[in-house]
């Protein structure tokens, strides 16, 4: 009997689960999503008269209650709405659909740098503002705060005649918004809302007022107008502008507290190539995926075809490699380096020893006298309270002591607020080998500052040995001249790159480390709710500030060169790149503490005034970067996803990857089994490019340095003569694996010079 009951429960129990299990997935099939549809612009239906009853129909034909979100115009051919899966895959196998893209959600990437980069003593080589006016800047972020005397026009001229973008009126936002500086600012929001609800207009402006900071800071470090008397509390005074301060801006709000969600990315892109930017700056990013899969890719790809030069962020996902986002070659990826300023605090503990920290603390000091000093880990109620995450911390144990928060895990400032909480009155924040010496100052909310690996290690040490640790906090201001600088910061996100291994990323590096610039209105600088602190200016870091340096650069050289191409541009700020100080020696990685290398820092920093004249360029077009996805063996089908292009490749032609004409190389290599082993094997791949003059012409000779043992180099030929401007003249590189390598990667530089200009290009090689 017992047997059979037993049977019979565990029958009910079954059918218990499989009933949920099946209304589970019923949900999970019925519940609705955001797709951007790319439909076949070339094959539309005769049946049509135009696109948008095309698109109607063939989104009515799988959905009645179903509405476009948006339709777009460049970016793709079709539009975005919210289907069930069911709904998506029928969708997808319709005649004149191309692909059916599941919404993806993008991240953010989260002042002294016009004179550590030179341009303040420039002048005269720099394009008259008149031509620097005529640019205009595109910013995809978080909005704009408007009041902000970094957006002042006075001084500019009538806004550029071809300009057809608005000022949308929205929450604490009209059309008087917008000036002769800040010449557009859109909001696009429907993806968002579709996906996450309506706005609540309570904590979020439902218009292109920035919210959060981060995209008020990015648009005034492209192009703010000059501010004087800038400071954060006092820290960093001084003028604070843009790149590119006579530049036009605009704002395209996409990301919202929730996100940045794809089809709201795709309508600022196409929005902003209708309004005639000249320059796109995106400090976003995701993981790298094939470029047609990727709205960022697409988005650039039809950016670049429109004449517009595309930035954006690397990404903070360093120091580990292959952390890179933003890989396509149409698109100039960034990553971040230091300035030569800092913001030191001094930590003093109890056995006399002190050591050299960063913070942008500026409220009441901590006592003069030695405070109880003790480490998260060891007052926690979690297994993860090292890293001072919220609630983690036993107040009894913390009340009235300075608290060591390791980093990583939840925001600095975070940290700081955590223990303030718990009845701390200090924090000290350790790196640990990931990040190595980097110092990255906040604004935090309590006593604290941030130490490198070494002061951290032995502040521990202390902490752990003695009975009674105590440790003071004080803070110094502002430090300049602080040497070595640039280093490439730690976070920054490094190669190599695996999508396409055989293009050198990140481009370079710029400033994205403390840097200064406009703030919204809306937040502390800190970002934090409880942050009650308004302030017109904060001091932040990430690829984020880096990215946006460089959209600055290249609107200057654009007023300067305005018949140039995206391509050329990103020529020019490589090519003259530095990669090193003033000593020669390599510019370092901050996270180990040892010279960097090309799958770092890219070509190097970044140097405006000798990209104005760069001698020759790599240029590039549109046909070169179909040929590039012929190369990659993409379909006909791929290539209108990531062209929108009815593009062929031709079975006649033998493409390569390695022929793409790049300003730089990477060099992927087989290690030969014969190499070492008596036999004369050897592999080697030959790659082609093609320099254009924009400069006034000369005999330019070609040089290798750093070169490996392991490799050999020819170069044909080794001359190169122009007469003429905009001549193009090819040269061939053959790389040669001659003995077993040292290690999995190996860097050279190859050089053309006609003794006045230098077009210097790195070369990285790595072995499988």
């Amino acid at each position: 009997m017992k047997i059979l009951i037993l049977k019979f429960l565990q029958i009910v129990l079954l059918l218990i689960f499989y009933g949920r299990h099946t209304i589970a997935e019923k949900k999970t099939q019925d519940a609705k999503k955001t797709y951007i549809v790319h439909m076949d612009k070339f094959n539309m239906p005769e049946s049509f008269s135009d696109h948008l009853s095309w698109y109607d129909s063939s989104l009515k034909s799988v959905s009645d209650s179903a509405e476009m979100l948006y339709t777009y115009n460049h970016v793709v051919h079709g539009f975005s709405t919210r289907l069930t899966n069911q709904e998506a895959e029928t969708l997808s196998k319709q005649p004149g659909i191309l692909y059916v893209m599941p919404e993806v959600r993008y991240e953010l990437h989260t002042t002294r740098t016009p004179q550590f980069l030179g341009l303040d003593k420039a002048t005269t080589l720099l394009p008259a503002s008149k031509q620097q006016s005529q640019v205009v800047i595109g910013v995809i972020d978080t909005g704009v705060w408007p009041e902000l005397q970094s957006l002042d026009d006075t001084g500019l001229g009538p806004v550029p005649r071809g300009w057809k973008g608005e000022c949308e009126i929205g929450t604490n936002f009209n059309s008087s918004s917008c000036n002769r500086k800040l010449v557009g600012a859109r909001f696009l929001v429907k993806g968002y809302e579709a996906a996450l609800g309506p706005i609540d207009e309570k904590t979020e402006s439902r218009s292109p007022r920035d919210d959060d900071g981060h995209g008020t800071h990015t648009l005034t470090t492209a192009g703010g107008s000059a501010v004087q008397g800038a400071s954060l509390f006092g820290l960093a005074s001084g003028t604070a502008r843009g790149m590119a301060p006579q530049a036009r801006v605009a704002a395209y709000k996409v990301c919202w507290l929730g996100g940045c969600f794809a089809s709201d990315i795709t309508a600022g892109i196409d929005k902003a190539i209708d309004d005639g930017v000249n320059v796109l700056s995106m400090s976003i990013g995701g993981t790298s995926t094939d470029y047609y899969r990727d709205i960022i890719a697409i988005g650039a790809f039809t950016a670049t075809s429109h004449g517009i030069f595309v930035s954006t962020s690397a990404g903070n996902g360093g120091p580990s490699p292959g952390t890179l986002s933003n890989v396509a070659p149409w698109i100039t990826t960034v990553g971040a380096g230091t300035i030569d300023r800092d913001f030191p605090a001094y930590i003093k503990l109890g056995n006399g020893m002190t050591h050299t920290g960063a913070s942008l603390y500026t409220g009441k000091p901590l006592s003069a006298s030695p405070v109880p000093l003790v480490y998260a880990g060891n007052v926690t109620n979690s297994t993860v309270g090292y890293l001072c995450i919220p609630d983690s911390l036993i107040p009894s144990l913390v009340a009235g002591k300075i608290v060591i928060c390791d980093r990583g895990g939840s925001p600095r400032v975070e940290k700081g607020l955590v223990v303030m909480r718990a009845g701390g009155v200090g924090m000290i924040l350790t790196n640990n080998e990931e990040y190595g010496e980097e110092l990255v100052a906040d604004p935090h909310l309590l006593p604290a500052a941030a130490l490198g690996q070494k002061s951290s290690d032995a502040v521990k040490n202390y902490t752990f040995s003695s009975p009674n640790p105590t440790a003071t906090i004080s803070f110094v201001g502002t430090h300049l001249q602080v040497q070595p600088s640039p280093v490439v910061a730690a976070f920054s996100s490094r190669g190599p790159n695996f999508l396409t291994p055989q293009i050198l990323k990140p481009d370079l590096i710029a400033p994205g480390v403390n840097i200064i610039a406009g703030w919204t209105g809306k937040v502390g600088p800190t970002g934090l709710t409880v942050d009650t602190r308004h302030v017109n200016f904060n001091i932040i870091s990430g690829t984020s500030m880096s990215c946006p340096h460089v959209s600055g650069l290249a609107a200057i050289i654009k007023g300067a060169h305005p018949k140039w191409s995206p391509a050329a541009i990103r020529s020019a700020l490589m090519t003259t790149a530095y990669r090193t100080y003033k000593t020669g020696q390599t510019i370092e990685d901050i996270a180990i503490g040892q010279p960097a290398t090309p799958f770092d820092f890219g070509a190097g920093h970044v140097d405006p005034v000798a990209a104005l004249d760069p001698g020759l360029v790599y240029d590039a077009k549109v046909d070169d970067y179909l040929n590039f996805f012929c190369a990659l063996n993409y379909t006909q089908f791929q290539i209108r996803l990531a062209a929108r292009r009815d593009f062929t490749c031709d079975s006649r032609k033998h493409y390569r990857v390695e022929d793409f004409n790049y300003p730089s190389f990477a060099v992927p290599l087989e290690t030969a089994s014969g190499i070492g082993g008596g036999s004369n094997k050897a592999t080697s791949v030959r790659y082609r490019r093609i320099l254009t003059n924009v400069g006034s012409g000369g005999t330019y000779k070609a040089s290798v340095s750093s070169l490996p043992p392991s490799v050999k180099i020819m170069i044909e030929p080794q001359t190169l003569s122009f007469t003429q401007l905009y001549e193009k003249k090819s040269y061939t590189v053959t790389f040669t694996t001659t003995s077993m390598p040292s290690g999995t990667n190996s860097f050279a530089y190859l050089e053309w010079s006609d003794g006045n200009h230098k077009v210097a290009s790195p070369i990285a090689f790595s072995w499988t």
